[in-house]
């Protein structure tokens, strides 16, 4: 059977997916911009975590940083337009998966 709809699920993205790049994802979606250590105390991870989790989202082109001006050692994080998008298309997918709530009794 052949439909012209759009496969709901084509926006699941396994990079995304994983749980703590799901939360970096959803807190620079909201934020807009957030410095490594709020983003590091918000998910309560260690430096090392939340750096490997980002150098992955930057290398998929979701995530860029930049360091401020006059002390380097604090990093600015956000998503790109790519990331946005990518994050969008997956959350829409996972509310494809799950379905609509069930109605109140």
């Amino acid at each position: 059977m052949s439909t012209d709809a759009p496969d709901p699920l084509a926006g699941f993205d396994a990079t995304v997916h994983a749980p703590n790049r799901l939360r970096i994802c959803a807190l620079l979606d909201t934020a807009g911009e957030a410095e490594f250590g709020l983003v590091q105390r918000q998910l309560g991870v260690s430096a090392s975590v939340l750096s490997k989790h980002v150098t992955v989202l930057i290398d998929a082109g979701y995530v860029e940083q930049r360091k401020a001006a006059h002390d380097t050692r604090r990093v600015w994080l956000r998503l790109t337009r790519q990331g946005r998008d990518a994050y969008q298309g997956h959350l829409a997918a996972l509310r494809a998966i799950v379905g609509p709530p069930d109605p109140a009794p």
